[in-house]
């Protein structure tokens, strides 16, 4: 029960997180477009246009971390694991990893929740348009939190399966 309602809600978050990502990529490359047709082609120049390729490029890029850590394809130094063999030395290899994975995530909420207060605290804003720093930097915030809640998810998977290949073995053993 418990599983399908996460299973579930796993599966709205990643639809929302991929709709936000297509949605800042087009306007990503419309923008840059744009810019690009504007200066070269029209002659204008165009205030402020920078300022907001960056403002989606940095939601591009931190919806980009967090999708790849929902899928479990960000970038991995995987040669202890290719050397395992044994299924249960496996998931504890996993688990081990995930909570030095949760635990450096941590980290990453705690500085992003820093720099966000005190971008509310002391609030800039980019010259062109006056777009407030905190937008970029909330990205940031998401995605700390976001990688942190896989990071866990995969901390618990590897412990259940330790547990559960545990109560394997001793079956197979009686």
């Amino acid at each position: 029960m418990i599983g399908r309602l996460f299973y579930a809600l796993d599966r709205r978050i990643g639809w929302l997180l991929e709709a936000a990502a297509f949605m800042s990529s087009m306007l990503v490359v419309g923008l840059m477009l744009f810019l690009v047709l504007a200066r070269y082609v029209f002659g204008w120049s165009v205030v402020g246009l920078l300022e907001l390729i960056m403002l989606f490029g940095m939601w591009l890029y931190m919806l980009g971390a967090l999708i790849a850590s929902r899928h479990n394809e960000h970038l991995v130094v995987d040669f202890v694991e290719l050397q395992i063999s044994d299924h249960r030395l496996k998931l504890m290899h996993k688990a081990l990893v995930s909570l030095i994975t949760f635990v450096i995530c941590l980290f990453f909420v705690v500085l992003a929740y820093r720099m966000l207060a005190w971008g509310m605290r002391r609030p800039q804003s980019t010259p062109g348009i006056d777009i407030p720093l905190w937008l970029p930097q909330a990205s940031i915030m998401l995605a700390a939190i976001g990688c942190s809640c896989y990071s866990l998810r995969d901390l618990f998977c590897s412990v259940t399966g330790i547990l559960h290949s545990g109560t394997r073995q001793l079956k197979e053993e009686h």
